[in-house]
């Protein structure tokens, strides 16, 4: 079945209080668009476009190599008139994806289970229980339980507003459906915008099934649209990092002081301290020691090493058994041979 999927980047993120492009703001080193651009690749090759509107030279430039196609809303008059931009690049039938640029962590296993349960047949919405509902739209069911509608948290009334199941912004549709549906969205509500959920209410009136398929965790769908929200993503991504590792028998000093913005390879026995940062890609050997604050980017450090505390490895290969710092920096180029001892406030380069 022809799947398209389709990334909506084209907000402002006022709330980021920033010049860049809200999508292209960085969580574990990574912009939050590239993040939702990966879990795509993983669900195989299918025809990806990225609807840009603030900010978009910066954002198109950002994702050239992707191999996604980009549209501009321009201007941004709400997410059922950004899908309207897209509608003449989609398939005739199958479903079409919608994800959020600045929802970085769907998972690709949620992502592919949202799109079976459209099947190119029913409008499939991606949704989640929270204690605490403000700002999200909530999910209207008839007392059968059957999906009828959603309502924006600004157009609900102080009665809906106490639902707490919500839409994430996340959903599959019937293809052939969608491109009817947002062809005849209107814009008479609060914020004189074209909402997409209003395609909810039309499914129903068309004899569409309407299915709702629960998201298996609050940090998946969880948006970012302020610095507060971004900083709490981090920290939720890092502890998710830090158990896998704990898992695989690392030995973190403090899991809620660990920063992986890349991908860290261990052998046994590893022990990493507080305080310490992962960049690009790193292969730590089995029983590497790791002190206290380092920061360590695209390097490997072979069997029986210790890294004494504030010591800064880029580009590097450190030999094994070697002994490195304090305060030691090695740069690009370094390698280091087997039982080497460098020194606190050495500095080592293409050596």
């Amino acid at each position: 079945m022809t799947l398209d999927i389709v990334i909506m980047a084209a907000g402002k993120g006022t709330r980021m209080k920033s010049r860049l492009p809200k999508v292209l703001h960085k969580l574990a080193g990574k912009s939050l668009l590239q993040h939702v651009l990966d879990t795509t690749a993983r669900l195989g090759t299918h025809p990806t476009t990225v609807i840009t509107g603030h900010g978009a030279d910066e954002v198109e430039h950002a994702i050239a190599s992707s191999g996604a196609r980009s549209v501009r809303q321009m201007p941004q008059l709400g997410t059922g008139h950004a899908i309207q931009q897209v509608v003449p690049h989609l398939a005739e039938a199958g479903t079409t994806l919608i994800l959020n640029g600045d929802v970085p962590l769907i998972g690709a296993d949620t992502a592919k289970a949202l799109a079976d349960a459209c099947g190119g047949e029913r409008l499939a919405l991606l949704t989640i229980v929270l204690d605490d509902a403000t700002g999200y739209g909530r999910i209207l069911r008839a007392p059968g339980g059957q999906v009828l509608g959603i309502v924006e948290h600004k157009d609900a009334t102080p009665e809906q507003r106490q639902i707490r199941e919500i839409y994430t912004g996340i959903m599959a549709a019937p293809t052939g459906h969608l491109k009817t549906w947002v062809g005849a969205l209107k814009n008479n509500n609060v914020q004189g915008e074209f909402y997409l959920t209003d395609i909810v209410a039309m499914a129903v009136a068309d004899g569409v099934p309407v299915v709702a398929s629960a998201a298996p965790s609050e940090t998946e769908v969880l948006g970012v649209n302020s610095p507060v929200q971004l900083a709490d993503l981090e920290r939720r991504f890092q502890l998710r990092q830090a158990e896998t590792l704990l898992e695989a028998g690392v030995r973190l000093a403090d899991p809620a002081r660990f920063d992986l913005r890349g991908a860290l390879s261990v052998g046994q026995d590893v022990e990493i301290d507080v305080g310490c940062v992962f960049e690009g890609r790193v292969a730590l050997g089995d029983e590497v020691r790791i002190g206290a604050h380092c920061v360590i980017r695209d390097a490997v450090i072979d069997a029986g090493a210790v890294i004494h505390p504030f010591t800064h490895i880029e580009g590097a290969h450190v030999g094994a058994g070697a002994l490195i710092g304090p305060y030691a920096r090695l740069r690009p180029g370094a390698e280091l041979g087997p039982a080497v001892h460098i020194g606190n406030f050495v500095e080592v380069k293409n050596s």
